[in-house]
């Protein structure tokens, strides 16, 4: 079986600088597969698969919010939590700006932006949790204390079933 190439991503040097006790892990991505498929290629519930979430709120102002794979973000109360009128998912090539990753492999590490970063309160409960390190098919194994370590997200309950 031969090793296949990780690429070295904003993220991984990111995971690095930290010291972040992570390990990477490949899968073949496919286009619209979404966290079902690498969960699936991994053997791991996906549940424990995170995705990253670029949205925006009604003045354009960027966050990310951090969800179960298994799960969708009710934006009606993540705007009431922040306090705005409305936030939606930004235009995929707007989140490349504020990411410098294209969908599907959007880290919340080392993104081009600072931006705040929202966490479902569940996660933080996981044992462990897979995560995009940066490119498509490449998730971080962690256990989520690592990832609440380094990016101090703000925890939110705004998880709702699919």
């Amino acid at each position: 079986m031969s090793r296949e190439k990780i690429p070295l991503t904003p993220a991984l040097l990111a995971l690095k600088k930290n010291q972040v006790v992570f390990v990477p892990r490949i899968y073949k991505y496919v286009e619209h597969g979404g966290t079902r498929v690498g969960a699936k290629a991994l053997g791991v519930d996906e549940h424990e698969v995170i995705k990253t979430l670029v949205m925006e709120d009604e003045r354009k102002a960027p966050l990310i919010i951090l969800m179960h794979g298994d799960r969708e973000v009710s934006t009606k109360n993540l705007a009431r939590f922040l306090g705005v009128k409305t936030v939606h998912p930004c235009d995929p090539k707007i989140a490349e700006k504020y990411t410098g990753y294209k969908v599907g492999g959007t880290s919340p590490f080392g993104t081009k932006k600072t931006m705040p970063i929202y966490m479902e309160e569940t996660i933080a409960a996981l044992p462990r949790i897979l995560i995009n390190a940066g490119s498509r098919g490449l998730l971080a194994e962690m256990p989520p204390s690592e990832l609440i370590r380094v990016l101090h997200p703000i925890s939110v309950k705004v998880g709702v079933s699919p």
